[in-house]
């Protein structure tokens, strides 16, 4: 005689099978979060260091990837060669430039001028949707101390500068290229 016919269930099988999906189940939540950390990544190309505060900041009618990749393409045209650069972070930076010769170094040694050779960073950031803050940063080095950390002995150019007007002529250009906001006027 079966189970089926005398209506009699198997009750020790069907809460062993209970049990079994209960070990392996995975609530929703716990995957939609654990999705969530695979999906974010803390890598940046950016320094780890922010723009100094007396750097150039302008207010741009762009998204920062097209500020970004304008700016890719308008500091070689300028003799800047681009040592670090990344669309998704709104980060340019260049090598060594000396405004003077309009040559670039991709090392230190090579530096003839230590006083005119100037460095450019540039962070395009986003401010309100459709609009950037771009801040630009030349800075030099007065001196080379291989106890000290690059950063540290960094500082932004002066306004007579070769290397500041170089950076503000970046920033005219981007701004007829993309427009500033009426409320940056």
């Amino acid at each position: 005689m079966r189970n089926s016919e005398c209506e009699k269930r198997n009750d020790r099988v069907a809460v062993e099978a209970l049990d079994l999906t209960l070990r392996f189940r995975i609530p929703h939540s716990t995957l939609r979060i654990c999705l969530l950390f695979a999906a974010c990544t803390p890598v940046t190309t950016r320094p780890d260091f922010k723009p100094d505060p007396r750097a150039l900041v302008v207010m741009l009618n762009a998204r920062p990837e097209r500020v970004a990749v304008a700016l890719d393409s308008l500091l070689p045209a300028d003799s800047l060669a681009v040592v670090r650069f990344n669309v998704r972070d709104g980060y340019v930076e260049t090598s060594w430039f000396d405004p003077a010769r309009h040559r670039s170094y991709r090392h230190e040694r090579d530096i003839a001028d230590l006083l005119g050779t100037v460095k450019i960073r540039c962070w395009a950031d986003p401010w309100v949707p459709g609009q950037t803050r771009l801040t630009v940063e030349p800075v030099y080095r007065p001196r080379v101390d291989p106890s000290r950390t690059e950063r540290d002995l960094e500082v932004i150019t002066p306004p007579e500068h070769g290397g500041y007007k170089v950076a503000q002529q970046l920033i005219e250009k981007l701004k007829q290229k993309f427009g500033t906001p009426q409320s940056a006027r």
